[in-house]
């Protein structure tokens, strides 16, 4: 079993290292892709927004979106990539969770980890690692160990 599992992780990947000791070396397991959060955002909405006819009002005016559909694709990703460290972590996949991540990710991801997973996570990094080599994401994993916020 490997001890620590490090996600390196953006709205659109993340990557899932594990080491057995706490400074041991990464072992890439996964890569988790969700293309959508990479489209624009006009290619994510189907049409333009529909058109609205009121009785009172003559004419017509575009509705508006309620949610940015870009948001909408991150939080589903950050939910996926939660429920796959939830099912690591019951089975005994890692014991400590290390979080680096793209600010805003980092807070979407952090809000759908289950309680259990959430205690495992013993350090965590506001930080886009995720087109970084392994050499530099075992760096910026060594110093989050070395100084857990």
């Amino acid at each position: 079993m490997n001890k620590y599992w490090i996600v390196v992780a953006d709205a659109s990947r993340a990557r899932l290292f594990a080491r057995r000791k706490k400074f041991s070396p990464l072992e890439e397991v996964e890569s988790l892709v969700h293309p959508e959060s990479r489209l624009r955002r006009q290619d994510l909405v189907s049409d333009r927004p529909g058109q609205v006819q009121e009785s009172r009002t003559p004419g017509e005016y575009a509705a508006e979106e309620g949610t940015d559909p870009k948001e909408v694709e991150a939080q589903t990703f950050a939910r996926e990539l939660a429920r796959r460290l939830h099912e690591a972590h019951a089975a005994g996949e890692f014991e400590h969770l290390v979080l680096l991540a793209e600010p805003h990710f980092l807070g979407q991801l952090r809000k759908r980890l289950d309680g259990r997973t959430a205690s495992a996570v013993v350090a965590r990094v506001a930080v886009n690692l995720t087109r970084e080599d392994i050499a530099h994401i075992t760096k910026r994993a060594d110093s989050a160990l070395e100084s857990p916020d």
